[in-house]
C-alpha cells in the first residue's frame, strides 16, 4: 500500500507522539525523503525511537523501509501532478472553476489508477467465486459508501441475482440474519470503522456467510473481520474532496468484481440484461406512463402525449429517444 495512504488510514490508531509524526509527514513528506531518522525526529518534536515505532506501527520493518516506500510514493505523485498540469492536488478557496475541474480530475484519476494497480486480483476472483454460488447477497454501506453499495446491489439485481441493500439499519440487520448457507455479505466502508457496518458484519459472521470487505484501510476492524478483502487507494484532500475520490475508487473495485462475475455467468447475464433492458424500453414507450417535463416534475398521461386523431402518440422527443434505445446495448434504468 502507498505510504501516505497507509498513514491516513491509521490516524485514529496512533499514540499522541506518533500522531505528531504523522501530521508532520502528511504536511510535508519531503522531511522524510530528504532527512535521516534523527533529523525527522527533531523536525517532528519527538525522539528517533518514536519515529521508529511510528514506522513499525504502519507495518514497515523500520525507518529505512518506510523512507524507501515514501520516496517512491512522492515521485509517483509528482509525476501524476505534472501529467495533470496542476501544482497541487489540494483545492484552495481561491481556485478558479478551471482549477477545481483540473484538481478533481487529478484526484479521481489518481484514486482509480492507484486502486486498480494495487488491487488484490486473487481476492477479486475469490469474491467472484463466492458470488457465483451464493443463494443470496446482502450489501452494507452508509453515507458515501452507501452509494457504492446501492450501485453494486442494482448491478446484481439486474442480472437476476438475489441481492439486497438497505439504508435502514434494522432492515439491513433483518436481511443479514436471514442469509442462507453459502450466502455472501459485502461490507463497504472507506474508513473500515463505521459502527453500523461492523454490527452488520458481526451478524453476517454468525450466519456463516462469506464476508467480503471493501475499504481503504487494510488495518481496520472491518478488514480483520472479513474473509476476503478488497482495498482502495484513495487519499483525503482539503474540502473533503477525498470523499469523492474514495467513492470513485470503490466504484472502480465494484466494476472489476461485477465484470468478473458477468464473465462467469455470460449466457445468463446476457439474457437477464436483455430482458431488463426490454422492460425499460416497453415502459418508456408506453403512452400512459407518466413522463417528466423540463422542470423534472411528472406529467399526467394527458400532458405527456399529443392527440393525433383518436391515437395517442408520444412526444417527438420521447419517440426519438425510444427509437434509439434498442440499439443501445449498454442502456440501463438509471
Amino acid at each position: 500500500m502507498r505510504a501516505l495512504t497507509r498513514i491516513q488510514g491509521s490516524l485514529d490508531r496512533f499514540s499522541t507522539a506518533e500522531a505528531k509524526v504523522a501530521s508532520a509527514i502528511l504536511a510535508d513528506p519531503h522531511i522524510v525523503v530528504d532527512n535521516p531518522i534523527n533529523r525527522v525526529a527533531e523536525l517532528c518534536g519527538t525522539s528517533a525511537a518514536t519515529v521508529a515505532r511510528f514506522c513499525q506501527s504502519l507495518g514497515y520493518s523500520g525507518y529505512r523501509e518506510f523512507r524507501f516506500d515514501l520516496v517512491g510514493t512522492t515521485s509517483r505523485d509528482q509525476a501524476d501532478l505534472d501529467r495533470s498540469n496542476v501544482s497541487t492536488g489540494d483545492i484552495d478557496p481561491a481556485d478558479t472553476v478551471a482549477d477545481v475541474a483540473a484538481k478533481v480530475l487529478f484526484q479521481e484519476t489518481q484514486a482509480i489508477e492507484h486502486t486498480l494497480r494495487e488491487l488484490d486480483l486473487t481476492a477479486v476472483d475469490r469474491a467472484r467465486d463466492a458470488l457465483v454460488q451464493a443463494p443470496d447477497v446482502v450489501i452494507a454501506g452508509f453515507g458515501s459508501s452507501g452509494l457504492t453499495a446501492h450501485d453494486l446491489n442494482m448491478k446484481l439485481q439486474r442480472i437476476g441475482r438475489r441481492s439486497s441493500h438497505h439504508a435502514d439499519v434494522h432492515l439491513a440487520l433483518s436481511s443479514t440474519a436471514l442469509l442462507r448457507p453459502g450466502g455472501v455479505f459485502i461490507a463497504v466502508s472507506h474508513s473500515g470503522v463505521t459502527p453500523e457496518v461492523l454490527g452488520l458484519l458481526r451478524e453476517a459472521r454468525r450466519t456463516g456467510a462469506t464476508t467480503v470487505g471493501i475499504t481503504n484501510d487494510s488495518g481496520s476492524p472491518l478488514a480483520g473481520m472479513c474473509d476476503i478483502l478488497l482495498t482502495t487507494q484513495a487519499r483525503e484532500h482539503a474540502f473533503r474532496s477525498g470523499a469523492t475520490a474514495s467513492r470513485t475508487a470503490q466504484l472502480a473495485v465494484v466494476d472489476v468484481l461485477f465484470v468478473r462475475l458477468a464473465q462467469s455467468l455470460f449466457d445468463t447475464v446476457n439474457d437477464s440484461l436483455s430482458r431488463t433492458r426490454e422492460a425499460v424500453i416497453r415502459q418508456r414507450s408506453d403512452p400512459n406512463f407518466p413522463r417528466r417535463d423540463r422542470t423534472g416534475f411528472p406529467q399526467s398521461p394527458v400532458q405527456s402525449v399529443r392527440k393525433s386523431g383518436n391515437s395517442p402518440v408520444a412526444s417527438d422527443e420521447d419517440a426519438s429517444t425510444a427509437a434509439t434505445l434498442p440499439g443501445a446495448a449498454g442502456d440501463s434504468s438509471h
